[in-house]
């Protein structure tokens, strides 16, 4: 069985955030705290190996942890950040979550592992309705497919998910850890809620 300790896990911050004003998402606070440090309590305690990927504020990040940019110049949402942390990554297996998700269950990264068979390239979350795509695990093999995935221009995760032995984790009894806070309305009611 994968331990958490054979794993990485990034905190994809590079998004554009253009649903949150352009505001780094990562760097907005929640009750006082920047989201990605919400993110990092979370994760921190399951796995010893936390990246961030971030094409701004970099500076600022690095308060958190190691940061790198995508490779990728035209900004490929996710799909550029989720190779980037399969090319930093010491591991074999790498692991993904959004850095706007404060509610990431402390079980994460331990449901993946142990969902992890021989023959898995990719592993995503799902609520019980819907995949999670940015949370996810992938491992290193995977990074020639989707180098050339990136380079035609592709960009439906979906399809990529076709060329690889992909496997979902069920997460519906926690479907809460998936929220995402998108918008500043988002941010104010649950900031409301937590408080």
């Amino acid at each position: 069985m994968l331990q958490p300790t054979q794993t990485s896990w990034v905190i994809l911050a590079g998004g554009q955030a253009s649903r949150m004003g352009g505001k780094d998402k990562g760097l907005i606070e929640l009750n006082q705290k920047p989201l990605i440090e919400h993110v990092i309590e979370r994760l921190s305690p399951q796995t010893p190996s936390i990246l961030i990927n971030a094409n701004r504020n970099q500076d600022a990040y690095r308060a958190f942890g190691f940061v790198f940019s995508d490779q990728f110049k035209d900004f490929p949402g996710p799909m550029g950040g989720i190779h980037a942390g399969l090319v930093h990554a010491e591991t074999d297996w790498v692991g993904f979550v959004p850095c706007d998700s404060p509610q990431i269950n402390t079980d994460l990264v331990e449901r993946f592992c142990n969902a992890v068979k021989e023959d898995t390239d990719i592993l995503v979350a799902h609520d019980g309705d819907h995949q999670q795509p940015v949370f996810t695990l992938y491992h290193k093999r995977v990074l020639p497919k989707l180098t050339a995935f990136l380079e035609r221009g592709d960009r439906k995760i979906i399809l990529l998910y076709k060329e690889c032995n992909t496997s979902y984790v069920d997460f519906s009894d926690s479907p809460n850890c998936f929220v995402n806070l998108n918008t500043p309305e988002e941010l104010a009611q649950f900031g409301q809620l937590e408080s």
